[in-house]
């Protein structure tokens, strides 16, 4: 049993291409009979019976897969905005190392200035040297990202934040840190909601449809009214009714959208209170990504 793969040996094959029937410490052979192909450095052990091989391939792969699972639970720069918890000021979290107290105080002054009311940065750790298995382990229990500025992850870091799923950003040139945690800061701010106007229609007749209830009659005066907007209704210059198109026709057809210029019938969701001389709205709400500036 390999650590992945078992199965029964069918035969060993020394470097001289000899079959043998045993084989003793410091023997080099090639194994032939496992079910898939073992990965280079995974030991292996011999087991009496085919059940118990099976069980111990399981083992493995159940701890594997749940040090996946952990592992994709850690947080990157770029999942930052999806991480945020409801109600709480977003903080970004980071162990900062560098290579020189002085990059360090200088880098820390130039986060810190980029935090706002609204984000802000948790520095869990800071220091100077390599990066290694104990940043990792304080990355992990406190789900931060370590950034890294002129230095290295030792070997044992680097095995361990993979395992571990712990994201380390690595530099040499200090614009290129601070845009890249400005960009993961300015992904946590709540977008701007702007409202665009697509369109205006009058109602200028309303009829009496059976089995549908009351369709307006409508010109469109400017812009597009599209099936799939957001729709009010105003009249006199205050708003009636907000809500959505049931169905938007031009003749009996039904249509996705109607131009300036030209005539529909529409009816609207929930909504028959509608009069001629009633302006119709079609509008969006466009989400814009805000800025630190």
């Amino acid at each position: 049993v390999s650590e992945t793969s078992w199965g029964k040996v069918r035969a060993m094959i020394d470097d001289r291409g000899r079959t043998l029937k045993e084989a003793g410490p410091s023997t080099a052979v090639e194994i032939l009979g496992f079910n898939d192909v073992p990965s280079p450095g995974e030991t292996f052990k011999v087991v009496s019976a085919e059940k118990e091989a099976r069980a111990l391939v399981d083992r493995v792969k159940q701890e594997e897969k749940a040090a996946s699972a952990k592992a994709e639970r850690h947080i990157t720069l770029e999942e930052l905005y999806d991480k945020m918890s409801e109600g709480e000021t977003p903080a970004l979290r980071l162990v900062l190392k560098c290579d020189v107290q002085g990059s360090l105080e200088a880098l820390k002054g130039s986060l810190k200035k980029l935090q706002t009311e609204e984000v802000e940065i948790d520095f869990i750790h800071e220091g100077v040297g390599r990066i290694s298995e104990s940043d990792v382990m304080l990355a992990s229990a406190s789900d931060a990202i370590i950034i890294g500025f002129n230095v290295r992850p030792d070997a044992k870091a680097k095995k361990l934040a993979e395992a571990e799923g712990i994201q380390i950003r690595l530099y040499n040139v200090i614009y290129d840190l601070i845009d890249d945690v400005k960009s993961a800061l300015e992904g946590m701010l709540a977008p701007t909601l702007r409202e665009q106007t697509l369109g205006q229609a009058e109602i200028r007749a309303v009829f009496k449809v059976p089995k549908i209830g009351k369709v307006a009659g409508c010109y469109v005066l400017e812009g597009v009214i599209r099936r799939n907007a957001k729709i009010r209704i105003v009249r006199d210059g205050i708003v009636i009714w907000n809500g959505s198109l049931d169905t938007l026709k031009r003749f009996k057809d039904d249509v996705r959208e109607v131009a300036a210029g030209y005539e529909c019938g529409m009816s609207f969701t929930n909504f028959q209170d509608f009069n001629e001389g009633d302006i119709v709205e079609a509008y969006e709400v466009v989400e814009e990504k805000r800025t630190l500036e």
